[in-house]
């Protein structure tokens, strides 16, 4: 896992070693990911400067440092992630007369886009990447990102600059860099803890008026001309509709033995490095199965890691610690106090250097900082739920639209004033007689949606913290587009395609890339190989969600690993009070963050709803954790990241 970043002059004039200092600067400021050495390449009559930060991970030597050139001397590349099936592809190489001095994957890339070109090799890899490659020949630079958007890649042009890295603060190092807040971004921002990458118009967005993420899947290309060309290689909406058009055609039993050789053989080739690695292990469905897939194929115990809090509503260290002993790891826990916690949020603003408002952004880190004292690559069970029908939303969306279609309006609107007579917390308390989690925030969600025509209006619903976002913006008006679909019979794989489109990369594998790399530790996600993306997409639906029960099939597969008593409980979830935290220790720190008078200056938003929210919230009448969380993140980013 590294950071990478570069620029390319067109009509070069910058002398060599003033590109050189402008593009090390850049990549210095991704230290966090790549401690352990530098690099940078430099061609100043073509324009074009290529740095990199690296932690070794797979052949630790100087054979495996970049930037990196192919052996026939046409590429440079710079790259950060790993390509877990380089040993094969290499194999297959040799016997085409190919010669490697390392072992690392990188060269393996390198001679694999030499034999068979870029789209071709990019299309035989399984991993996560983003690579930057320069053709010499050419004289073109290619920019790729991995089908699923694990690893992040920014670009923006400015005048003659195209300059592109892992991380925003990159790009801001470079003197070309304008950094105007895009505001329908901000509105994105709002309704949805993060600034997508897909369904913005007209390209995907960032903060930043003008910059963008390079989508999962797509492939950039520009030429000497300057002309900037973004395809895709690998489409998951192409996918999904095959996998449901063609469809599984065998039994249960066999989709789930399928299923368990596939997810193996994933986690095998990602336990594949030349340092410690462990697992991140919540007790959950996704976590127990990729920690008992990893045992089963390591000579020794594997380490687990999970965190723990002292309040029982929030608490899923139990559950770990007895999957762990189960399956025998080297577990490892930390009980986190509210100090702990705490002391993140004045970091966050420069952890992410976008701004992102999913709170579990603080024990994603912390557990990651703990992790690190021991591993360099922990896997991870992140991306489940989208693939496997993990969300209560998913076993909602049916029921709630099939309950409510034939209710008159008022009818919805009463039931709806039913739902949200009584505040989240105080539906928690009565729900915790009767053993079930933190059900308050999820009952008065769903009153705001059972008005809805349709899967999409319900996921738009379930999904969007500040229904208002497009007026609390300023300096900005018309309605922000609807995210975009596939054709998709069940409503359920709607809602899971709209997630694993949108929420997933800019969402949970933001935060979990970001949290990660802020300590240098690399997280792998096998549930997101793409072979077995492709064959979660052709599951039927009931494989997945069936009698109130979601992930099925995962769970007939981990039931071969792990006793299903330790695994039957309520969906938790990776959450922190931050309810409780605003109305005590953090109230001092968002009071000064959300006054009148600093909003107003600042001239991003109107103060008389949020405002609001903080007063209702402080009296304890409603609770706006979410909504108030966003906007504070992006107060947060502000002091520390803007321009």
């Amino acid at each position: 896992m590294c950071g990478l970043a570069g620029a390319l002059e067109f009509a070069p004039a910058t002398p060599a070693d003033a590109l050189t200092r402008q593009v090390r600067a850049m990549a210095d400021t991704l230290e966090h990911r790549g401690p352990d050495s530098d690099g940078h390449w430099v061609d100043a009559e073509a324009g074009i400067a290529l740095g990199f930060r690296r932690l070794a991970i797979i052949d630790l030597s100087a054979e495996g440092a970049q930037p990196m050139a192919s052996h026939d001397g046409r590429y440079v590349i710079t790259y950060n992630g790993e390509v877990y099936n380089f040993p094969e592809l290499r194999r297959e190489l040799e016997a085409k007369g190919h010669a490697f001095n390392g072992h690392s994957d990188t060269e393996v890339i390198l001679a694999a886009i030499v034999e068979w070109g870029l789209a071709a090799a990019v299309g035989r890899f399984v991993g996560m990447f983003a690579i930057a490659l320069w053709d010499r020949e050419e004289r073109a630079l290619h920019l790729v990102r991995d089908r699923l958007g694990i690893k992040p890649l920014y670009y923006a042009r400015f005048g003659r600059h195209l300059i592109f890295a892992s991380e925003l603060q990159a790009l801001r190092a470079h003197p070309a860099f304008k950094g105007a807040i895009d505001r329908d971004a901000l509105a994105y921002f709002l309704q949805r803890n993060c600034v997508p990458a897909r369904n913005c118009v007209p390209a995907p967005k960032t903060i930043y008026t003008g910059v963008h993420k390079l989508p999962p899947g797509s492939m950039l290309r520009c030429g000497p001309n300057g002309a900037i060309e973004v395809t895709p290689y690998w489409s998951l909406r192409q996918v999904a509709e095959q996998g449901q058009g063609s469809g599984f055609q065998g039994s249960e039993a066999d989709a789930a033995g399928q299923l368990e050789s596939l997810l193996a053989e994933a986690v095998r080739c990602r336990m594949v490095a030349d340092v410690p690695l462990g697992v991140f292990l919540s007790g959950g469905v996704d976590s127990s199965l990729v920690a008992a897939l990893m045992q089963q194929q390591s000579p020794r115990p594997v380490q687990t890691f999970s965190v723990g809090f002292d309040d029982a509503a929030y608490d899923e260290a139990v559950d770990a610690r007895a999957v762990a002993k189960h399956l025998g790891t080297d577990h490892n826990e930390l009980y986190l106090s509210e100090t702990d916690a705490l002391d993140v949020v004045p970091r966050l603003g420069g952890m992410y250097d976008e701004p992102f408002a999913d709170a579990s952004q603080i024990p994603t880190y912390l557990v990651s900082k703990m992790a690190r004292g021991k591993v360099t690559v922990a896997l991870s069970g992140d991306g489940g739920d989208e693939m496997f029908g993990g969300y209560n939303r998913y076993l909602w969306v049916e029921r709630v639209l099939g309950a409510t279609r034939w209710l008159p309006g008022p009818a919805k609107t009463a039931l709806a004033a039913l739902l949200t007579a009584l505040p989240p917390q105080q539906w928690d308390y009565l729900a915790g007689i009767l053993g079930q989690r933190n059900p308050g925030d999820k009952l008065h969600k769903l009153a705001g949606v059972l008005h809805a025509r349709d899967a999409g209006e319900m996921y738009e619903g379930l999904t969007n913290h500040w229904p208002q976002a497009e007026t609390m913006v300023l300096q900005r008006a018309g309605a922000l587009p609807r995210p975009v679909g596939a054709d998709l019979a069940a409503a359920p794989h709607a809602m899971m395609y709209l997630d694993a489109m949108t929420y997933m990369p800019d969402d949970i594998l933001t935060k979990v890339d970001r949290a990660s790399m802020a300590v240098s530790l690399e997280a792998r996600v096998p549930l997101l190989d793409h072979r077995v993306v492709a064959f979660a997409w052709s599951l039927p639906l009931e494989m997945k969600l069936r009698g109130g029960v979601s992930k099925r099939l995962l769970r007939q597969v981990l039931y071969h690993h792990v006793p299903r008593a330790l695994i039957e409980r309520p969906k938790m979830g990776f959450a922190v009070p931050i309810h409780d935290w605003l109305r005590g220790p953090l109230r001092d720190w968002a009071e000064e963050l959300l006054r009148p008078e600093r909003l107003a200056g600042e001239g991003y938003f109107d103060p008389g709803p949020i405002r609001r929210a903080w007063e209702q919230h402080q009296s304890g009448r409603r609770n706006w954790q979410h909504q108030l969380w966003v906007i504070l993140m992006f107060q947060s980013w502000l002091d520390e990241q803007a321009p």
